[in-house]
């Protein structure tokens, strides 16, 4: 029994090896004839699946060949002027260098010696070099089709050539490496795949075309993988070199506003004014931050200098109306001193009351922020007629 099983394992053994040289003989008379292709690939990767092929470089090898002959038939198209698929260049170009890469790895498996010695590496890749620019003009060509996926997937493979063992000792000139990886780190964030975004993000900021907007992108990753500290980090790095950037600025001020941290607020505001002292976003969001700040007189101040330069910004009168009544409800609550201020306390109502119903003018829909206030100045005004109308505003919102 135990020789019949042996003689089995003979003949299945001689067949299979048969059949292999077969398929490997049929795919490249294909690959000759420039005829069936994709069957000669087809079949090879077939052949690949069994893990007892894997050993065998031919087959590598008649894989690459199908694949290169694929390149240069549409290649030679291209040449010739005919009529060709641009798409079909640019991928096959792509799995041309994936194919090599994985011939390049089955060369560097070591003899029954334990010897590595690659056989094809240098004339591969200097073969390959020759074409690797069409993996960055196919990542063009498929951003400008908004096939993001795509030319993440040409950027990537240009850029890890520089990794790839098969280019050992190659010198490539990277004049637009930093340009390539810029793209990647677009691509990914149009993707919304941080990981991707990130992956080149450093030799995209070595480039100073796209820095700002890979500082940008690099955030947006940060900020979808969860990671607060890093995503705040990259903002302040873009805010230190971007100080008038609407994008860094806006961020960050959310952030430490909502976070509470406002004399980190403080300091990006100021920093930010010393750059532009007469924008008036940095100058809002200073008035926003006094405010927050507790500092009534100093937002007061800011919110009258944006009015007079312009009158229609509805918030900067939000901003100082809410001074006005928190500074007169301060004194309301010091019981002691009630009496004695209640000149001031219905001066600073009275004060508020204009800012209160310009904002009203300018933002009507929002009665939740205007309504209360206004109550409240009319009532300590002793404002009947006004004090009616809004109190019938308040009561329909309440139903």
């Amino acid at each position: 029994m135990r020789q019949f099983f042996i003689l089995f394992a003979v003949l299945f053994f001689s067949f299979s090896a048969g059949a292999q040289k077969k398929e490997i003989s049929e795919a490249r008379s294909s690959i000759k004839s420039r005829s069936n292709l994709e069957q000669a690939e087809a079949s090879m990767r077939e052949l690949l699946k069994d893990s007892a092929n894997r050993g065998n470089i031919k087959i590598y090898q008649t894989l690459a060949d199908a694949v290169r002959a694929q390149y240069e038939v549409i290649n030679e198209k291209l040449y010739l002027k005919e009529q060709f698929d641009t798409a079909s260049l640019f991928t096959t170009a792509r799995k041309m260098f994936l194919t090599y890469e994985c011939l390049d790895s089955a060369d560097m498996r070591p003899d029954k010696k334990g010897r590595v010695k690659p056989e094809f590496r240098k004339k591969n890749s200097e073969f390959l070099a020759k074409y690797r620019r069409n993996l960055y003009n196919g990542g063009m060509f498929f951003i400008k089709k908004h096939e993001f996926d795509k030319a993440y997937s040409m950027m990537d493979v240009y850029l890890d050539c520089k990794r790839q063992p098969l280019f050992t000792g190659y010198e490539f000139n990277d004049s637009i490496s930093s340009l390539a990886a810029f793209w990647t780190v677009y691509s990914g964030h149009k993707l919304s795949r941080p990981d991707s975004t990130l992956k080149y993000s450093g030799l995209a900021l070595s480039g100073k075309k796209y820095r700002r907007r890979t500082l940008a992108y690099m955030a947006g990753a940060y900020l979808r993988k969860g990671d607060t500290l890093t995503y705040v980090n990259t903002l302040r790095q873009g805010f230190n070199e971007n100080k008038t950037s609407r994008f860094f600025f806006t961020r960050l001020m959310d952030y430490y506003n909502n976070s509470g941290k406002l004399d980190s607020a403080m300091v990006i505001v100021n920093s930010a004014l010393e750059a532009d002292e007469d924008n008036i976003l940095f100058l809002f969001a200073k008035s926003n931050t006094l405010l927050n700040l507790g500092d009534y007189k100093g937002c007061i101040s800011i919110s009258d200098e944006l009015i007079a330069r312009n009158d229609t910004l509805a918030d900067v009168y939000l901003n100082a109306g809410v001074s006005y009544i928190n500074m007169a409800l301060a004194l309301e609550k010091d019981l002691k001193n009630r009496r004695k201020n209640s000149t001031v306390i219905l001066e600073y109502y009275k004060k508020a009351m204009p800012y209160m119903e310009k904002y009203r003018a300018l933002a009507p829909d929002d009665k939740a922020r205007w309504a209360p206030s206004l109550y409240n100045i009319y009532l300590k005004l002793n404002m009947g007629k006004k004090f009616e109308e809004i109190s019938g505003v308040l009561k329909k919102m309440r139903k």
